[in-house]
């Protein structure tokens, strides 16, 4: 676990940003399978509460830690983006403050921010309220192309019994996109791959990117994962809207990205600078 606020994420986690930042750990969502309560780190980031990291004194120190941070590698956060956040959510009611302060310091700075979350409970109509009124967020008035938010959907709210319901975040993300954000759906962990088709197809036309991922572990039949595969491209291609299909899910579908279709994009793709066709 990383000892600072912004890192460069390894593994599955680089694929999903090539910055990330983290100043909690835990989380009251209580995911069943949620990956930081397995392995040997379970201890230290599994808890049900979401608690500063350690190497924080507190709040005030964490955030002059995340500017430092932020200055120190503007070039390549102001071409990539910050994601929030692997090891906890960043708009639980612990959490959020602290997310938009420092979600204000990345918009001062032109520093696009990618926002992933189970919550719909951090007042988002008043969020958008604001924005319609007066153009400000978080006390700031930035451009709002530099913010975009992400929701777990996995259509399972008995695995996430302190999240908002999969209904609430669709709700949500539909709101956030009509106010003229950027929109994305995290699919992952797949529980069940009819599960999964559900969630996207009850976000067709106000979601721009779908990221899709297996759940760790987990075996999945070869032949199902590919007519899944080929029924989600189908059903997005309509709408506009890229999918970018993890790695292990296209190991184990036996498919080769480079034979995928043009809606769907490598892990590099910028959500922030791409013109639907």
């Amino acid at each position: 676990m990383s000892n600072y606020a912004i890192y460069q994420p390894k593994g599955k986690a680089g694929e999903y940003a090539e910055w990330a930042c983290n100043f909690h750990v835990g989380c009251s969502n209580d995911c069943s399978y949620c990956y930081c309560k397995k392995g040997v780190l379970a201890h230290a980031m599994g808890g049900k509460t979401a608690t500063l990291k350690k190497c924080f004194k507190d709040e005030n120190d964490a955030l002059e830690v995340f500017e430092k941070e932020l200055k120190a590698n503007l070039p390549e956060l102001q071409k990539h983006g910050l994601f929030f956040t692997f090891t906890s959510d960043p708009f639980l009611p612990e959490t959020t403050l602290l997310t938009q302060q420092a979600a204000r310091l990345c918009l001062i700075h032109d520093v696009p921010v990618k926002f992933l979350t189970k919550r719909t409970d951090w007042h988002i109509d008043e969020f958008i309220r604001k924005v319609h009124e007066n153009g400000t967020i978080w006390n700031y008035k930035p451009k709002m192309h530099l913010l975009a938010f992400g929701f777990t959907l996995t259509g399972h709210d008995e695995l996430e019994p302190g999240a908002s319901a999969n209904a609430e975040r669709i709700e949500a993300m539909k709101k956030l996109h009509n106010a003229g954000f950027k929109t994305f759906a995290s699919i992952e962990p797949i529980v069940r791959l009819g599960s999964s088709f559900e969630m996207i197809c009850a976000t067709n036309g106000f979601c721009d990117q779908y990221k899709i991922g297996l759940e760790s572990g987990k075996k999945y039949n070869k032949s199902e994962l590919n007519r899944f595969i080929r029924g989600v491209i189908e059903q997005v291609e309509f709408y506009g809207a890229k999918i970018y299909f993890k790695d292990s899910l296209l190991k184990a579908a036996g498919i080769e990205r480079s034979y995928l279709p043009s809606n769907c994009v490598s892990r590099d793709f910028d959500i922030f600078n791409y013109l639907k066709p």
